[in-house]
């Protein structure tokens, strides 16, 4: 039995490091001249190469387009994004469950429906409403953000939902709690795991998303952190990789931390919202 618990994380150990090497990459490469990155990529930084935080100056000063801008705006639609798909997302599933007629069960079954269409399939009509509707903003885009990212959080909430004993809401409303104030009061803080589950998830996801604001986003007045890396490119279309790197790094750090201390809110989050009984 030792043997084999030894030989699963032995391929479990292999695998954690395959998954690391492409960060400690871009760590190493940040640190390094253009030419050196190229040739030399996963050699440790030497006398020749290392260029101390260059690459992290030249990477935010790089064009007319100012880094600060960018990240101000990826923090707005992650935030303002994540704290839509939490709020009504959840309102949506306690409905669902409790309601638990014909409409509602349709209602949750395109919810889990949208969980497996690619987004390949709706990107082009996706990008052409929100055109027309005005949501091409990063002030506007957390609504499309909502549509696209509710369908899991409906799905996780529901199961959530289903553990919550009816009686606690019954004796809510014996107190004179309406609707409303039973979600907010007594709902809401009963689902605080899974809350926390979907959030991390969902801010993930949002944070380091390119396709969706590349689609949707005027590219020349608004630029997330994954576009503003995108676009640091020279005469000619020449990219500064070392430049690059640094900025990579910069926009996987916060992300590194707040997975590391949250990750143990996941598990508990996601079983929490499996689907019981």
């Amino acid at each position: 039995m030792k043997t084999k618990h030894r030989a699963v994380i032995t391929v479990l150990t292999v695998v954690s490091l395959v998954y690391v090497l492409p960060v400690v990459a871009v760590a190493i490469n940040s640190f390094k001249k253009n030419t050196f990155v190229k040739s030399e990529t996963f050699a440790l930084p030497d006398a020749e190469s290392f260029v101390g935080v260059d690459n992290f100056v030249k990477g935010m000063t790089f064009g007319n387009y100012p880094f600060a801008k960018s990240v101000l705006y990826s923090i707005f639609i992650t935030v303002a994004s994540t704290a839509l798909i939490l709020l009504f997302a959840s309102m949506a599933a306690w409905f669902i469950v409790r309601v638990n007629n014909l409409i509602s069960k349709i209602f949750y079954y395109l919810c889990v429906f949208s969980m497996v269409v690619p987004f390949q399939m709706i990107m082009y009509t996706l990008a052409r409403t929100a055109d027309k509707l005005s949501l091409n903003t990063p002030f506007t885009i957390p609504v499309i953000y909502l549509g696209v990212g509710a369908g899991m959080a409906v799905f996780m909430f529901s199961g959530f939902v289903k553990a919550i004993p009816i009686e606690i809401e019954e004796a809510a409303s014996i107190d004179g709690c309406g609707p409303v104030k039973t979600f907010f009061k007594i709902v809401i803080p009963l689902m605080t795991p899974t809350l926390i589950s979907v959030g991390i998830l969902e801010i993930m996801w949002i944070w380091n998303d390119y396709l969706l604001p590349m689609l949707v986003l005027d590219i020349t007045k608004y630029r997330t952190i994954p576009i503003h890396i995108q676009y640091l490119k020279g005469s000619y279309g020449t990219v500064d990789l070392g430049a690059t790197m640094a900025l990579i790094l910069l926009s996987i750090i916060p992300v590194i931390i707040f997975y590391v201390s949250c990750q143990k809110h996941i598990v508990d989050g996601i079983a929490a919202g499996a689907v019981k009984g």
